[in-house]
């Protein structure tokens, strides 16, 4: 891989933009490169948590302006389509995301950061959808800023461009906390490994009903869920998990294996 590293430690995988040059821009071969191996970590299940961060001192500058500056509308559409495959797949995979943000994150950076599942921030963490100061507006990160932040905070983030600090991203939604520097790579590994631990299989059940609860009416959701819970409830990591609550022990996941769970999607 040219742009990105990926190593596993136990359960928890660490994938790391190397391309400090562009301010880790998420160019074209770099999203194509994270797509295929987010794929591929989806498939092997071998981590239950997959951990992003980046060299260098900006966490991602967005998309590389040069790839949109002149070119032709077809291709700046094959670019942000081949962009939404990898954020679909980054939402698809069983495994829980996390943003480890040690810098600036902006426009795609920034919904690179919204689309993780959690974030963590240093407390020097700059964040900003800045399109609007170049006349490019920032629609497409928009879509995940405004499901993580409150509709006011989004709207003045997308309309003035202007960066919010770390605190600020966690006061509105946009990171689970914020920080030292110095500490943000504890930090990270400590709420990774709270996570590492469960069984992926119920990970994933939880990731799928997590996000389509989000779009349904109320009730309609609770049926919904009532329906997952229901069917999580005869697998057998729940079977293992309740027996072990009750036992007074620590379960033993059987979520390594390839066990077919497209039924409680």
């Amino acid at each position: 891989m040219e742009f990105i590293s990926y190593k596993e430690n136990g359960k928890i995988g660490t994938i790391t933009l190397q391309n400090d040059k562009q301010r880790n821009a998420l160019s074209l071969p770099l999203i194509q490169e994270l797509d295929h191996l987010l794929k591929k970590i989806g498939t092997e299940k071998n981590v239950n948590v997959l951990i992003f961060e980046a060299e260098g001192k900006v966490f991602s500058s967005g998309h590389n302006l040069r790839e949109v500056a002149n070119q032709p509308q077809q291709d700046v559409l094959h670019l942000f389509q081949e962009c939404a495959k990898m954020m679909r797949t980054l939402r698809d995979i069983p495994q829980i995301t996390i943003a480890k943000v040690h810098g600036i994150a902006t426009a795609a950076g920034c919904q690179l950061v919204a689309a993780c599942d959690l974030a963590v921030a240093s407390e020097r963490a700059q964040f900003a959808t800045p399109g609007a100061h170049i006349g490019l507006f920032c629609s497409t990160p928009a879509v995940f800023v405004s499901r993580n932040v409150g509709r006011k905070k989004a709207a003045e983030m997308l309309f003035t461009g202007d960066f919010i600090t770390a605190d600020d991203a966690l006061l509105h939604g946009l990171v689970n906390k914020v920080v030292p520097h110095e500490e943000l790579e504890q930090a990270t590994e400590e709420l990774a490994q709270s996570v590492a631990r469960h069984s992926l299989a119920v990970l994933n059940i939880g990731k799928n009903q997590f996000y389509q609860q989000l779009q349904m009416e109320d009730f309609q959701a609770l049926n919904y869920s009532s329906e997952v819970i229901s069917l999580n409830s005869s697998h057998p990591d729940a079977i293992e998990g309740i027996s072990a609550f009750l036992e007074k022990r620590q379960p033993e996941w059987s979520d390594r294996s390839n066990i077919e769970m497209d039924k409680v999607k």
